[in-house]
């Protein structure tokens, strides 16, 4: 099994994430969901593989969120997984998906706690924040 990263190039979290895991020396598969989002089927696998609710999954920055008043609690998780596939931008980003398991990356460190392949040097985030030293060690 190979790594598989939910993104969207237009994040700066999923594109640390996706620099993360490059930085071990793998190319993962990058789904770029807002134009190939996951079936029903798929998103359910992905909340039930990182232990969250469709809730937890929500994102509601620069969403319809608000307009769609999920935070009304009367939504059902299926409704909200309706709801996520109908607007994929609700799904919040990025997940990534390794033989260790799924992740709901943000911060972007969290890829490398599920990650196999160890670090191979530097990282700085685009904030300017060292994740990772020079000989591939967290900071």
């Amino acid at each position: 099994m190979t790594t598989t990263i939910y993104h969207n190039p237009k994040c700066g979290t999923s594109r640390n994430t996706l620099a993360l895991i490059r930085n071990t020396g793998e190319e993962p598969v990058v789904i770029e969901y807002l134009q190939h989002p996951p079936s029903r089927e798929k998103l359910s696998e992905l909340i039930s593989g990182m232990n969250l609710t469709p809730r937890e999954l929500l994102r509601k920055k620069g969403t319809p969120y608000e307009e769609l008043r999920l935070d009304d609690r009367k939504w059902s998780d299926d409704e909200l997984i309706d709801f996520m596939i109908s607007h994929p931008i609700l799904i919040n980003r990025p997940i990534v998906v390794t033989p260790a398991g799924a992740r709901l990356c943000r911060p972007s460190e969290l890829v490398l706690d599920i990650l196999s392949a160890p670090q191979r040097g530097e990282f700085i985030k685009e904030d300017g924040e060292k994740v990772i030293d020079q000989d591939g060690r967290r900071v």
